[in-house]
């Protein structure tokens, strides 16, 4: 998403109830994506079949907790986000907020067995992070 089409969607996950996103907030123009980080995960694995962040983004992270997925209600443009500085975001899917903005709850979320990483899966993940050198992203 190297030129961003500001005009789109955008979304938030969360685990509390919100009217408003403070600045420096993290939001994504990736449903799947807002809705995994609605669970508080410390790990999630995003794969796809070569096209970026695209319907077919298959997205599984550890997090159980329930949350609240949320659209921007604001308009946004270049001067109201940043692509997140961390490593794992070189294909600027995740942005963070210049200013505070409207939220609308458009769903309260529940993970989901389908969403959830096995136990073999964050072993596997691990495995390559330790192999790596890295951590996870998320915490």
């Amino acid at each position: 998403m190297p030129n961003c089409d500001y005009s789109l969607t955008w979304y938030h996950g969360s685990q509390q109830e919100l009217t408003k996103l403070r600045i420096g907030s993290s939001i994504t123009q990736n449903r799947k994506v807002a809705k995994a980080f609605s669970h508080r995960p410390s790990l999630v694995s995003m794969s796809d079949a070569g096209e970026s962040l695209s319907d077919k983004l298959r997205i599984k992270h550890n997090g159980v907790t329930p949350g609240y997925l949320y659209v921007v209600s604001d308009d946004i443009g270049p001067d109201d986000v940043y692509p997140h500085p961390h490593p794992a975001n070189a294909d600027r899917w995740e942005w963070l907020t210049n200013r505070e903005l409207k939220l609308k709850l458009i769903e309260q979320t529940i993970a989901t067995d389908e969403e959830r990483l096995t136990d073999e899966e964050i072993a596997e993940i691990r495995q390559k992070q330790q192999e790596r050198g890295e951590e996870s992203f998320a915490g």
